[in-house]
């Protein structure tokens, strides 16, 4: 059996490691460098995986696809990930945070790892980038820009954004790519004065009523940082404009308010802007107040029913509408083949016998801290063992 697996990427090389014992020839076809999108995770450090060991649990890190996570997970899941790095050798730890790091701390050793694992087998590498796939009576022609291949299984795990045109040809049934996991732009420009503060542990509500949590960073143009990155994920297709409510406090507006009247009767005599920094930073507190109209200097004995109404409002329901995304800044696409169409079992595409999905090129995104690698190797590793079966039937 000759198979080609498109995409060297961390789903391709998990594909190509989980069917080594198949006894099939392997080829992997990509014009970039293998395993060269995993050097830059982590910071460098490589965040293999989330150490959330409760699959109902972990599937909802993922805004598209978790019941088809489910099945995938019960499969290959964290606790598979942590002992298939131990057996090729990477040992790894768990931060505070969940997050799960090679105990190296370096990508470029994960990477090592894994390339020595599939080149000492069956297995080679063309470096030819893939144009067109179409099906025949002996299996699938593969055509590059060089040639053509003849191949009995063909298995895609590449982005979407590579295969899109290819995967359309051959009537895939696709979700249409769209930038997830990025900065996003808000319409008040007035913000992007606050280049370089950061809010911490803000709760974002989205048009649909899901909150989403973390730290958001103001940039000169843009917002970034965790929360951003689950806002552009979470609404990827929603229209833009779109508005959100920021909560800063961590408490309801009527809670806030109650705790407000106890403090500026017990810091009387300071400048109100003073009491309010101390739930976010100044520089913040100096632009809710121009935008509110309210004079920096004035008293916490000063205040007004209506200012500390406003204020409550403001810190606890900030609207904030978003333009847009920033341009070529996604970390992750969302969208892809559409999951109806895919066995999970086995990742074989439900209407082409012998072609295979895993990794993004499936509508499957998460958010950052492990997650979308973890659909790499899951799928990957369900990819390659249903190749495995098939050539020992």
């Amino acid at each position: 059996m000759k198979v080609a697996i498109i995409g060297t990427g961390p789903a391709g090389i998990m594909t190509g490691i989980s069917a080594i014992d198949s006894g099939a020839e392997i080829i992997f076809f990509d014009n970039k460098l293998p395993l060269g999108t995993i050097l830059p995770t982590g910071g460098g450090r490589c965040n293999l995986a989330f150490a959330e060991f409760d699959n109902t649990e972990l599937v909802k890190y993922y805004p598209r696809g978790q019941k088809f996570l489910l099945s995938v997970f019960s499969k290959f899941s964290t606790g598979d990930t942590i002992e298939f790095f131990e057996n090729i050798g990477i040992k790894t730890y768990i931060q505070d945070d969940l997050r799960i790091f090679p105990q190296s701390n370096s990508s470029k050793d994960v990477r090592e790892k894994l390339l020595n694992k599939v080149k000492n087998s069956n297995v080679s590498f063309i470096k030819e980038k893939v144009t067109e796939i179409s099906k025949n009576g002996l299996g699938f022609i593969l055509s590059t820009e060089k040639k053509q291949y003849q191949f009995d299984k063909i298995v895609f795990a590449g982005g979407i954004k590579n295969n899109y045109e290819i995967l359309k040809k051959l009537n895939i049934k696709l979700i249409e790519p769209k930038p997830a996991l990025c900065a996003i732009c808000a319409e008040d420009k007035a913000l992007y004065n606050l280049s370089g503060v950061v809010l911490k542990n803000i709760k974002a509500t989205t048009q649909s009523n899901q909150d989403l949590y973390g730290d958001l960073l103001i940039t000169h143009s843009s917002l970034s940082g965790p929360l951003a990155y689950k806002i552009s994920s979470t609404n990827a297709f929603e229209q833009f404009p779109y508005k959100i409510k920021l909560n800063f406090i961590g408490h309801s507006q009527q809670d806030f308010d109650a705790e407000l009247i106890k403090l500026l009767d017990k810091y009387s005599k300071k400048d109100l802007i003073n009491v309010i920094s101390e739930f976010v930073p100044r520089s913040f507190a100096q632009y809710l107040f121009e935008k509110l109209q309210i004079s920096q200097t004035l008293k916490a004995n000063q205040t007004s029913k209506i200012i500390r109404n406003k204020l409550s409002k403001s810190l606890c329901e900030f609207e904030l509408i978003i333009k847009s995304q920033k341009a070529d800044g996604e970390i992750v696409t969302a969208g892809g083949v559409n999951l109806d169409f895919i066995n999970p079992k086995t990742m074989e595409y439900k209407e082409i016998k012998d072609l295979y999905f895993c990794g993004e090129v499936l509508n499957i995104d998460g958010f950052t801290g492990g997650f979308n690698l973890q659909n790499c190797w899951s799928t990957g590793f369900i990819a390659g063992k249903a190749i495995t079966k098939a050539n020992n039937s």
